[in-house]
C-alpha cells in the first residue's frame, strides 16, 4: 500500500508504507545512527514524534528480545530510505515490519530521506502526517492545523505505579520521565536496590523511601511542562546525591534557576562529542533531546558548566556549587551508541559513598563533643 508524508509547509513524500496502516500525526525528526533502529523505536522519549532514519537501510539485522528500551513504545512513525524484509542475523525473531504491525506503528520507505532530513536541518522540526495517498494534501494540511501536538507525553509514558528491582547495594530511587531500560540495567549491574517512581512523586514520598540517591531518567518532551517535577527536584537538592540525565538534566538546571530553550532540530544520534571541562577528556556519546539548558542563564545560579558538545557548544553537564548534585544531556547507559561515559553511574556511586561518609564523620565528631 503507498502512503504520503505530509510537511506542514505542504511538502510531500510518496513511498510504500509498511507497518500499521493507520494515520498518524507528530513532531517530525531525524536520527543520524548508523545501528541501533530496534532501541530508538522503543525509546519512549520519542514518544510523540515521527523519526525519519538518515542510514538508508533500516531492519537488516531485524528484531530481537533483548534489545527494547520499553515493552509499548510511544513513537508515532517510522520513515525510511529502504527496509529489509529479509533480516539476517543469528538473534532476529522477527522483521521490522512485523514488530511495527503488532505495535500499530505506521512506517513509509523508498522516499528520499536525505532530501527530508535537509529541510528539516534548514527549517527546524515541525508537524507531519503519515496517511493514505488517497487523502487530499489540502485536507492533510488543514487537519494539522487544526490539531496541536501533545504536551503530555512525560504523563503518557512514565509509570503509573511505584514498583521496585531488589538489590542489596545501595538504595536508588528512579523517578521515571520515560525511562529507558538501559538505566535500570546499569544499577541492577551494580546490584543497586531500585525503587522506580511516577514522576509526579513528591519530595516527601520520596525521602519516606529514605534513598541512599535520587536518579532523575530521560523523558520526552519541554521539561518546562512537567512543573511538579521541578518543584520536587528543588525540594530534594541538599538533602540527598542526586543525578539527572537527559529530560532530568534540564529539570535540574530549572530547579536551580537557569532556562531552558527549545533547538532548531536537537541533537539524535549515537556519534555525538563532548568535552569534559574538568578534565579536557572528549566522550562520544548517544543523545536524543530537542530542549538544552540555555548557557547565558546559569550566571545567576550556583550551577557550573562542566560539559559541552564539540559540534555546537550545548551545555552538555552540570554541577551544583553547593549541592551534590549533578547531571549530563547526553545518555551515559547508551543503548544504542557507545559506552564511553558508562563510568558515570559509578561516579553517582562514589557520591553517595562519600556523602555518607561525611554524615558519619559528623556524626562522630558530634558524639565526641557531647
Amino acid at each position: 500500500m503507498m502512503k504520503q508524508l505530509v510537511l506542514e509547509d505542504g511538502t510531500t513524500f510518496v513511498g510504500k508504507g509498511f507497518g500499521s496502516n493507520r494515520e498518524t500525526m507528530g513532531e517530525i525528526v531525524f536520527n543520524t545512527g548508523m545501528t541501533g533502529y530496534q532501541e530508538v523505536i522503543s525509546d519512549p522519549s520519542y514518544c510523540g514524534q515521527i523519526v525519519t532514519f538518515t542510514y538508508p537501510l533500516v531492519g537488516n539485522y531485524g528484531i530481537n528480545r533483548d534489545d527494547f528500551e520499553t515493552v509499548d513504545p510511544a513513537i508515532l512513525g517510522v520513515v525510511v530510505k529502504e527496509h529489509c524484509e529479509h533480516p539476517s542475523n543469528f538473534r532476529s525473531e522477527e522483521t521490522l515490519d512485523d514488530y511495527l504491525k503488532a505495535k500499530r506503528i505506521p512506517g513509509i520507505s523508498g522516499i528520499d530521506t536525505r532530501k527530508l532530513t535537509k529541510i528539516i536541518r534548514k527549517h527546524g522540526t515541525m508537524k507531519a502526517m503519515l496517511t493514505s495517498i488517497d487523502r487530499p494534501v489540502e485536507q492533510v494540511l488543514q487537519a494539522m492545523e487544526d490539531t496541536p501536538l501533545a504536551r503530555d507525553q512525560v504523563k503518557q509514558v512514565s509509570t503509573v505505579k511505584p514498583y521496585v528491582v531488589p538489590g542489596r547495594g545501595y538504595r536508588i530511587v528512579l523517578i521515571d520521565f520515560g525511562m529507558k531500560h538501559g538505566i535500570l540495567r546499569e544499577f541492577t549491574r551494580r546490584n543497586c536496590h531500585v525503587t522506580v517512581v511516577p514522576y509526579h512523586t513528591s519530595a516527601e514520598e520520596i525521602e519516606r523511601l529514605r534513598p541512599d540517591g535520587v536518579m532523575l531518567s530521560n523523558g520526552p518532551g519541554d521539561p518546562k511542562d512537567v512543573p511538579e517535577a521541578i518543584q520536587t527536584i528543588g525540594k530534594l537538592m541538599g538533602s540527598v546525591p542526586i543525578f539527572g540525565i537527559c529530560l532530568g538534566h534540564q529539570l535540574i538546571a530549572l530547579a536551580a534557576g537557569a532556562n531552558t530553550k527549545k533547538m532548531k532540530f536537537g541533537h539524535r544520534g549515537i556519534n555525538q562529542p563532548v568535552k569534559d571541562l574538568q578534565t579536557g577528556r572528549t566522550s562520544i556519546t548517544s543523545q536524543n533531546h530537542g530542549y538544552a539548558v540555555d548557557p547565558d542563564s546559569l550566571t545567576q545560579t550556583k550551577l557550573t558548566l562542566t560539559q559541552v558538545s564539540l559540534n555546537d557548544e550545548t551545555v552538555e553537564g552540570l554541577e551544583h556549587n553547593r549541592f551534590n548534585v549533578f547531571s549530563v544531556q547526553y545518555h551515559p547507559e547508551s543503548s544504542p551508541g557507545p559506552e564511553d561515559t558508562a563510568y558515570l553511574f559509578d561516579n553517582f556511586l562514589q557520591r553517595i559513598t562519600d556523602e555518607q561518609a561525611k554524615k558519619k564523620e559528623g556524626s562522630t565528631c558530634l558524639n565526641v563533643q557531647i
